[in-house]
């Protein structure tokens, strides 16, 4: 299967060993920049030049430790040093100063300025979310004391380009993905991943770990994890992609997640594909009814009020927890661990679909990606383009029927859910004729409405008198025509 996916998609795939690879766990770069230094530094047999790389990686991807180093050179010595990181831009309303910081090496906007002539070269690419990947190169502007007022010294911001390597063609991606069969291609996604497909037991336990990326193609889509320590949940959310955020559920704040009034800055939420909020068990919050009241309002149409500022967003909203072993059945209540802010079932309600993580193995080096996979940059930027493709969504409405009389917001998150498995098993699919009824009931329907079955349930445990009036709905199939199948 390996050389199938070489010969149709070609350029578009790398040979990862990650159980043996000890340079790139030493770099601890995301997956997407290791894929990257693999495409330019890999020969046509998967021989990885090393020392190439290592002068690469000094060059363009320093370490924290290195950053004296840098300041040294841009400050004292007047160079304009180019690295590879992410950026977060700042707008001061006030002064209308534009500001940028650097969060990999601890540089904040009280240091930086960035001068109107190169805010015009570089805002189109550096204005869809808080932060962004690219090349940075950095310049000094020295301090002025005869200005009035005075002008302290600044790190400048001299150009920018945006980290996208691959040419991302959706096309020719959905017209690839034909020449694969569901299990072939349930492999590919595993490796696109970082997984290893021997790895995995059985079907059902690549597509609930394949579940996890549900977020990365579908706009809005909200989903609840609570599974076991050790199966990969921090490195899907975290490590994979550009376009998500990955922050501490014990730490945020309404200020961090939305918006920050004070400093009148968007939060995580602005231009990302999801936010995932890892170890919500420990989440606590300064007001929980401020905080649910906007989480609530956000997850039910992707946007809310802070203190009159209005934010807008299609990041999905994902929260990821540990359960202990007693508590792994959707036939009993989960939610008795998580603090009282999850246990709202309003907000339950919200949630568009449960991972049961159990289903996901521990991590194990037979887990790691060891072959020919298809590149992380580039299949993560695929899944970011799929967000913005509707014809998925037409493709859905027009294949399943649900009773009038249904509670809507399970209608909602089973179509939902429904679109992001066939965006990820089935992206061939342009008209109903492309989709094969069974297999899309097998790995989209069914799944969907196993997903959301179960935060109807725990919804019940929460409060049974409102929830027992509200069934899941039976879900009707139609055939290519439109007639009920």
């Amino acid at each position: 299967m390996q050389e199938k996916l070489r010969n149709y998609f070609d350029g578009l795939v790398v040979y990862k060993d990650l159980r043996r690879n000890a340079f790139f766990s030493t770099l601890g770069a995301p997956s997407f920049i290791r894929d990257t230094l693999l495409d330019s530094f890999q020969d046509e047999d998967g021989e990885f030049d090393l020392e190439e790389a290592r002068e690469f990686v000094a060059a363009h991807l320093p370490g924290k430790e290195q950053w004296l180093g840098i300041k040294n050179r841009v400050v004292y010595e007047y160079e304009r040093v180019k690295i590879l990181t992410k950026i977060v831009i700042d707008i001061d309303i006030a002064s209308s100063a534009i500001t940028f910081s650097l969060p990999n090496y601890d540089l904040t906007n009280k240091d930086t300025i960035v001068e109107t002539d190169v805010w015009e070269d570089v805002k189109d690419q550096l204005t869809n979310g808080v932060e962004t990947w690219g090349t940075v190169e950095l310049g000094y502007r020295p301090p002025d004391p005869n200005a009035k007022p005075k002008l302290p010294g600044k790190i400048k911001l001299m150009s920018f380009k945006s980290f996208q390597p691959l040419d991302v063609d959706l096309e020719f991606y959905k017209d690839a993905s034909r020449n694969f069969t569901i299990d072939e291609w349930l492999d590919v996604l595993l490796g696109a991943i970082d997984y290893n497909p021997s790895g995995y037991r059985s079907t059902t336990q690549k597509r609930t770990m394949l579940a996890r990326l549900l977020p990365f193609v579908e706009k809005n889509l909200n989903l609840l994890e609570l599974a076991p320590k050790g199966t990969g949940k921090s490195y899907v959310f975290g490590r994979l992609s550009k376009f998500g955020c990955l922050i501490d559920g014990g730490k945020v704040t309404r200020a961090q997640m939305f918006y920050n009034v004070s400093r009148r800055q968007p939060g995580y939420i602005q231009g990302k594909d999801y936010v995932a909020l890892d170890e919500i068990k420990l989440a606590r919050f300064n007001d929980d009814i401020e905080m649910r009241s906007i989480l609530q309002t956000y997850m039910e149409n992707g946007q809310c009020s802070v203190n009159g500022n209005n934010v807008t967003s299609s990041a999905g909203v994902v929260m990821l927890g540990n359960i202990s072993s007693e508590r792994m059945s959707e036939y009993s209540s989960m939610l008795d661990e998580l603090p009282p802010l999850f246990k709202e079932s309003a907000l339950l309600d919200r949630i568009h679909g449960f991972i049961p993580g159990w289903d996901i193995p521990y991590m194990t080096d037979d887990l790691k990606a060891n072959g020919w996979a298809m590149n992380t940059e580039y299949f993560c930027s695929i899944m970011h383009a799929m967000r913005s493709d509707p014809s998925y969504d037409d493709l859905v409405n027009s294949l399943i029927d649900a009773p009038r009389d249904a509670y809507l917001r399970h209608t909602r998150a089973v179509r939902k859910l429904a679109c992001g498995f066939l965006k990820l098993f089935f992206p061939y699919a342009r008209e109903t004729s492309d989709v094969d009824k069974e297999l899309f009931t097998e790995f989209c329907l069914n799944p969907a409405i196993a997903m959301r079955t179960v935060i109807l349930r725990q919804a019940q445990y929460l409060d049974r008198d409102e929830y027992m009036s509200k069934p899941m709905p039976q879900f009707i199939l139609r055939d290519a025509e439109g007639a009920n199948g």
